[in-house]
């Protein structure tokens, strides 16, 4: 009977977890709920876990705290969009726990999971449940109570998987997104086939590919206790604000401690922190905080044991040093944005963007990608424009991994980051320039035209896998079988008494001579308005929209 797992072990588990995840991220990728051609859970979560087997190949030891260490730099460097990020979160906490350890017992996974769950959670500011966050809830819990039983590790794994496949099942009742698509969430997918890869180490498994049925059919009870409102934002992961990094244990605690105590101080740190980390139990607790008062920290600390390994770092004034080696050769500002299409491309630098990262829709750069761009940028601070919803925590990951100060303006789409670089004023502050330029990029009204690929139902339209659709800032609002029908219907939802200017920018799929026939018509409806015509060189979407 296998009980536990040694280091050797482990490193086959992320090897084969990674590459399992890789061979199945085009499924992941179709459960997306939006039917356009980018769909990228299960590329960027791939992603994610492939930097992590880079590392741990890298790794020339066994050594469970070498080898933990390696997955969690790995996945934080390689996490893209907002699903690697989270998938990131979650095995920084789980690696903080089976670091401690050379000898892996069903116990020490279940407090990985366990520390996995409340780091993914506390990385995000206003969880909601239906998502990826759900799953590896209910695996942990599951997980606690499987380690009590005397089982083997396969037994244990299997137990916790079919435990999130039920939860998984769950999450389109409890986001309404998923129910109308007719799917289970992508996030979780991915990371039970991440889990599957690590049982298939321990059953001798070699499968590369299986089959899932991740459709869903509505249920007419209406006892669903999930809010229809319910949504979940990945983008809301909370900023660090504080000067002192302290790190410790928490040793020989004290007879009269409790577990709730453990809890009542995780508390009181999150009331005074950020990035708190309290995990362990009554024999030892380790202890992460940025904080403003270490010497609180500490102090609270002491109420429940002795403190060894101590670590206090001033984080603002290895910025100082930083920058005072910098400042002979480092501008004030610059920019990077994000952007896929040669057309896009140059305009971007033509508003003397000093570096553009090639990604978007088709693929999401990494924080280490956006962090080396930002490096390349010869200036103290450094504005980031993501240009997409799905890179801007990806960007904000990168002010961990780069020697810049850097500063995410979370620009969603192409237009509002032309919009805030034209606001940008290089004698103004940061915080005027960040002002500005995030005021400047909420009054602009994008749109894009696409295709479906795939049959499915959205809000009032039934669409079929290759039609023509247009999509504002949230919904579709427009198909048909006519990029210049469904272009000319997007604008027409998306126009307003205040709009004066109607920017086009087409695709590497529109000819010229296409674009200006379909800009001439708008401005026939709409005199009133200037109808500017750009190269964009897009992939995917014909047409990206600008309203100002």
């Amino acid at each position: 009977m296998q009980k536990s797992i040694n280091g050797a072990t482990f490193r086959k588990m992320i090897l084969n977890g990674s590459k399992l995840l890789d061979s199945n991220k085009v499924h992941v990728n179709e459960l997306n709920v939006f039917p356009v051609p980018d769909g990228d859970t299960g590329t960027n979560m791939s992603m994610t876990m492939l930097s992590a087997s880079r590392e741990v190949s890298a790794c020339s030891t066994n050594n469970m705290h070498e080898l933990c260490d390696a997955v969690a730099k790995g996945a934080l460097r390689g996490a893209r969009g907002n699903s690697g990020v989270i998938l990131s979160q979650i095995l920084k906490g789980m690696t903080s726990v089976l670091a401690t350890t050379n000898e892996i017992t069903a116990k020490t996974f279940a407090k990985a999971f366990a520390a996995g769950t409340e780091v993914a959670y506390k990385a995000v500011t206003k969880p909601k449940e239906g998502t990826i966050l759900t799953v590896i809830r209910a695996i942990s819990e599951s997980a606690e109570k499987a380690a009590k039983k005397n089982v083997e590790l396969k037994d244990f794994f299997q137990t916790v998987i079919d435990a999130g496949e039920a939860m998984l099942r769950q999450t389109p009742e409890m986001l309404p997104v998923l129910k109308k698509a007719g799917v289970v969430d992508a996030g979780g997918r991915g990371l039970l086939i991440l889990l599957q890869g690590f049982l298939n180490v321990l059953l001798g498994v070699k499968e590369e590919n299986f089959d899932f049925d991740d459709s869903y059919k509505a249920t007419s009870s209406s006892d669903n206790p999930y809010d229809e409102q319910a949504h979940f934002n990945y983008n809301d992961l909370a900023e660090i604000e504080y000067t002192y990094c302290t790190e410790f244990f928490i040793v020989h605690i004290y007879k009269k401690t409790t577990e709730a105590d453990i809890d009542l101080f995780r508390e009181k740190l999150m009331n005074i922190g950020d990035c708190v980390l309290v995990i362990g139990d009554l024999n030892m607790v380790k202890v992460h905080v940025h904080s403003n008062c270490p010497g609180q920290v500490l102090t609270y600390a002491l109420e429940l044991g002795e403190l060894d390994r101590v670590k206090i770092e001033n984080m603002l004034e290895q910025n100082r040093e930083l920058k005072a080696q910098q400042q002979e050769d480092l501008k004030p500002f610059g920019l990077v944005s994000v952007c896929a299409g040669d057309g896009l491309t140059a305009i971007f630098k033509d508003l003397l963007v000093d570096n553009v990262i090639e990604g978007g829709q088709t693929m999401n750069p990494s924080a280490d990608d956006i962090a080396k761009a930002c490096d390349a940028v010869k200036a103290s601070d450094v504005f980031v424009f993501p240009n997409n919803k799905n890179i801007i925590l990806a960007a904000n990951q990168a002010k961990a991994l780069s020697k810049r100060k850097i500063h995410v303006i979370p620009t969603c789409n192409i237009p509002q980051g032309f919009s805030a670089v034209l606001a940008f004023n290089p004698n103004d502050t940061v915080d005027g320039n960040v002002k500005n330029m995030t005021e400047a990029m909420a009054s602009v009204k994008s749109g894009s035209v696409t295709y479906a690929v795939r049959t499915t139902q959205i809000g009032n339209f039934d669409l079929k896998e290759g039609d023509i659709i247009g999509i504002d800032a949230k919904d579709i609002v427009a198909k048909g079988d006519s990029v210049n029908t469904v272009t000319e219907q997007l604008i027409d939802s998306m126009m307003d008494d205040d709009v004066s200017c109607i920017s086009l920018y087409f695709g590497n799929d529109v000819k010229e001579e296409d674009a200006n026939a379909i800009a001439a018509d708008i401005t026939k409806k709409y005199r009133d308005c200037d109808v500017d015509v750009h190269y964009g060189g897009q992939p995917l979407y014909y047409f990206l929209v600008s309203l100002e």
